[in-house]
């Protein structure tokens, strides 16, 4: 049973790691072996996303980014091409398609789910477009159906960003096994850690062999021989081994996170002026970050200054991601006020497995005594 105390003066991050119990074991093994980079972890980590996916290919990276970037590489993603993103969400999708000189199109997103559906993608695409990436905000799922009958007819390839939907499935299906590839990522607040990490996997055994080629500075066949210009995106085993005994726990894991997500929605009940990120009845998500949008006639200092009256009260929060059409390094960006309504209400709530029903209450109260 989760703990209920309720310390008025505690300070409540937005997120903190949890260990469940063989990290430290798998470590001590691994540095023992010898095994420090690459070694057996690294190969039982994609194994069980293997198993745990159902898709035949898993390539373990350095992080959640370099799992988007070598699928960009491996398609082949350059000047001229486009790559469709949401125009609310975390954008390192958008970011790596700089990097590989592509252009990011974004796209509106529903503003009660904020995720991308089929609709916002369709307005968006030409005969440019050459990916579409949805990124499931929050531990959400988009409407994978609508979005992959839409790139279908394009002859589109979807590459699913779940770094922050790892275990929450749509109609019946993993986030990040929908698409034609996913992309995971493990950092230090994600789902399941491994400190910095991350993962990709897909049913295309080309794309597969192609990243690996990307993933090890272009070498393959070859010690020593460079085939393209290839990265070093390698996850080490120390970090694959923390990831095995993290996954081991998943179970426990999914359970403690649909209990933060049980315990928000009571205690946000009749909370007039914040309503939180609707999941639709297609989708079961384990949570990774509870975030509502607030009514600015209930909190008229804003979210901002509300984020910052909540810290006062010893609680961490975070605001909603920051639209690209705020920041220079992106051009000629289309309109998406349904974004930037959302990235300037969005307040995002301490999250953690470990957070304990007696702190929830006392974040939702605080919330509840700054209302206007």
């Amino acid at each position: 049973m989760s703990p209920s105390a309720n310390k008025s003066d505690e300070f409540i991050p937005w997120a903190a790691p949890a260990l469940w119990g063989n990290e430290q074991r798998y470590i001590t093994e691994a540095l023992n072996s010898t095994w420090i980079s690459g070694g057996p972890f690294v190969e039982r980590l994609e194994k069980l996303f293997i198993d745990y996916c159902g898709l035949p290919h898993a390539a373990a990276v350095s992080n959640g980014t370099t799992a988007l970037h070598m699928v960009y590489l491996a398609l082949g993603i350059g000047p001229g091409d486009e790559v469709i993103c949401p125009g609310f969400g975390f954008l390192a999708a958008a970011n790596v398609a700089l990097h590989c000189g592509a252009t990011p199109v974004f796209c509106e997103v529903d503003p009660h789910t904020w995720c991308m559906t089929g609709a916002d993608v369709e307005r968006v695409m030409t005969p440019r477009t050459k990916l579409i990436v949805p990124v499931h905000t929050y531990g959400n799922v988009c409407r994978m159906d609508e979005i992959m009958s839409v790139a279908a007819k394009r002859n589109v390839f979807v590459l699913e960003d779940a770094a922050e939907s790892f275990a929450s499935k749509y109609k019946g299906k993993l986030s990040g096994a929908i698409g034609h590839a996913g992309a995971f990522s493990f950092q230090a607040t994600k789902t399941i850690t491994t400190g910095e990490g991350g993962m990709v996997v897909t049913r295309d055994g080309a794309l597969h062999e192609r990243m690996a080629l990307y993933r090890s500075h272009g070498m393959l066949k070859k010690r020593y021989f460079h085939e393209v210009v290839g990265h070093n995106f390698r996850l080490t085993n120390l970090q694959a081994a923390v990831g095995c005994a993290q996954f081991e726990a998943l179970p426990h894991i999914d359970k403690e996170r649909r209990r933060v997500h049980a315990t928000y929605t009571r205690c946000l009940v009749g909370l007039e002026g914040a309503t939180a990120q609707r999941y639709e009845n297609d989708v079961d998500p384990v949570l990774w970050a509870m975030a509502v949008i607030i009514d600015e006639k209930a909190f008229p200092q804003g979210r901002d200054a509300l984020m910052q009256q909540m810290r006062e009260q010893n609680i961490e929060t975070r605001p909603g991601f920051y639209p690209p059409t705020v920041m220079d390094i992106y051009k000629d960006v289309g309109p998406i006020p349904v974004c930037e309504d959302v990235a300037r209400r969005v307040i995002s709530l301490p999250t953690f497995p470990t957070l304990s029903d007696g702190q929830i209450e006392r974040i939702c109260s605080a919330l509840k005594g700054l209302r206007r």
